[in-house]
């Protein structure tokens, strides 16, 4: 039985279009399009230009209909952000970007109508300034008539999907992203929209994962002549569609971590695990495919390279991420650290030089070079995610045996290794395609291809390649001296 899904996953940096073929055995993948998804900033603002995106889609459905065709479409995004719909169904703007430093504070401001504790014990989610609930208070504080005449709003992938089929509704996976969904129930959280003051019209009518938005609008099918064809809501949050496909045989737990842009590190329960202890320590509880619950932490990624990339580009200096890693390879670690998820490197801007004045300001050698200012981020990174597992594990009670890194992250050889040294567990990489993968999975589930998501994660794990990084306990020092930095700078 051979079955042909297009998957859309959009990144905080790009997105493509990538045909997924299921042959019966092995689940092969094929991209098609990839375009970039690059923030516009007008007028002191930052926006996705979301049309654009749309105009990328469109030319990824003709490429893949000359590709073969397909069964049907699924569509991923990054979380929170929104685009808000007036009451005919027209686009009110511009989507905002969660970078866009309207937000700073934003999280504190709200505490006078709803304590931060409150709050995580409806919703389960991390207190972040950029988390949807906070984008929305601003929205209302800022301009509260446009969102009393706008019809409702629509996460990422569900405004992209409604492009698409004229739908209306939100799937629970990106709905989990907002701080105002319930992972009890599955629904949104009346309790806590109505504590922070927000219209409750805004708020679409839940679908389930899995199921069919609608199909491609007719006209678009006419234009680019392709057969209509059904529309599937996906995990629409790509680190749960990342999640989809870890290639975990079994039921021993693992931890994982997607590693893009930002790195989602966590494990899968089977219910949500909210108390004190996860509340102090901002752990997320985000929902997950077949009514399993994703707890993990929100730390950033990729962007320190990223954005020390862009910047070295518009210095001069064009390197790819293959030669940054060697550089950083060569140097010793262990010399410094900076606190990844501080605001000082939240924002587009010169990394390198906000890395020299983190050092600094925090009685640390600055980097002498550009080779020290990456080894610094890489043992920050490695050093971050070895508390994450710490706070995992101190939460649910498990000691984790292996840990899964997927995404563009694997590519990455230092970054892995340094993660299995620190983490002084076996890390298992692959697929770098994992958001992609499991945006497949889901819709061939839904196509009955599978009958469920781990006869589907067996297929993945027999379809790809997995390469295990083992500790090297000569670096554990890394983490010590990290420690013992961040001891220092606390006193």
């Amino acid at each position: 039985m051979k079955k042909r899904v297009l998957a859309f996953d959009l990144g905080a940096s790009s997105g493509r279009a990538v045909l997924a073929e299921y042959d019966g055995r092995n689940v092969t993948l094929r991209e098609v399009h990839r375009f970039p998804n690059e923030p516009v900033s007008c007028g002191g603002h930052l926006y996705w230009d979301v049309l654009r995106l749309f105009h990328e889609i469109r030319r990824g459905l003709a490429k893949a209909a000359a590709a073969g065709g397909f069964d049907s479409i699924g569509i991923d995004t990054w979380g929170v952000d929104y685009g808000l719909l007036d009451r005919r169904g027209d686009l009110l703007g511009n989507p905002f970007h969660y970078r866009d430093p309207r937000t700073n504070g934003a999280a504190g401001r709200t505490a006078e109508r709803i304590a931060p504790d409150a709050l995580y014990a409806l919703t389960g989610n991390q207190i972040m300034d950029i988390n949807t609930a906070f984008q929305l208070c601003v929205q209302n504080e800022t301009a509260p008539e446009l969102l009393e005449n706008a019809g409702c709003f629509l996460l990422m992938p569900d405004l992209l999907g409604y492009f698409l089929t004229g739908d209306i509704s939100a799937e629970p996976t990106i709905a989990g992203t907002t701080q105002l969904f319930d992972p009890h129930t599955g629904g949104w959280s009346s309790e806590a929209i109505g504590a922070l003051g927000l219209p409750e019209h805004l708020f679409p009518p839940v679908c389930e994962t899995g199921s069919v938005k609608g199909m491609l609008r007719k006209e678009i099918a006419q234009e680019l002549g392709i057969d209509p064809v059904p529309v599937i809501a996906v995990c629409g949050h790509d680190t749960q569609s990342a999640a989809a496909a870890i290639p975990a045989v079994g039921r021993e737990p693992f931890a994982f971590i997607s590693c893009g842009t930002w790195a989602l590190f966590g494990t899968e329960l089977d219910a949500p695990l909210i108390n004190e202890h996860s509340a102090a320590l901002s752990v997320s509880n985000e929902v997950g495919f077949g009514g399993t619950v994703t707890f993990l932490k929100n730390i950033t990624g990729l962007w320190l390279l990223q954005e020390t990339r862009r910047t070295l580009q518009q210095q001069g200096q064009p390197l790819g991420f293959a030669e940054m890693e060697a550089l950083a390879a060569s140097c010793e670690g262990g010399m410094r650290f900076i606190d990844t998820d501080a605001p000082a490197f939240g924002t587009p801007g010169d990394m390198p030089a906000r890395i020299r004045s983190w050092c600094q300001e925090s009685g640390q050698p600055a980097p002498a070079d550009l080779a020290d200012c990456l080894r610094c981020i890489y043992d920050s990174l490695a050093c971050r995610f070895k508390d994450a597992l710490s706070e995992i594990e101190a939460c649910t009670g498990i000691r984790y045996r292996r840990l899964y890194l997927l995404g563009g992250g694997v590519k990455d050889a230092l970054l892995c290794q340094l993660t299995a040294d620190i983490c002084g567990i076996p890390v298992l990489t692959g697929p770098a395609e994992a958001t992609a993968l499991g945006n497949a999975a889901v819709q061939l589930i839904a196509q009955g291809a599978f009958p469920d998501l781990a006869a589907a994660r067996a297929c993945i794990a027999g379809s790809v390649t997995v390469k295990e990084y083992t500790p090297d306990p000569r670096n554990a020092y890394i983490y010590e001296n990290y420690q013992t930095i961040y001891k220092k700078e606390s006193e």
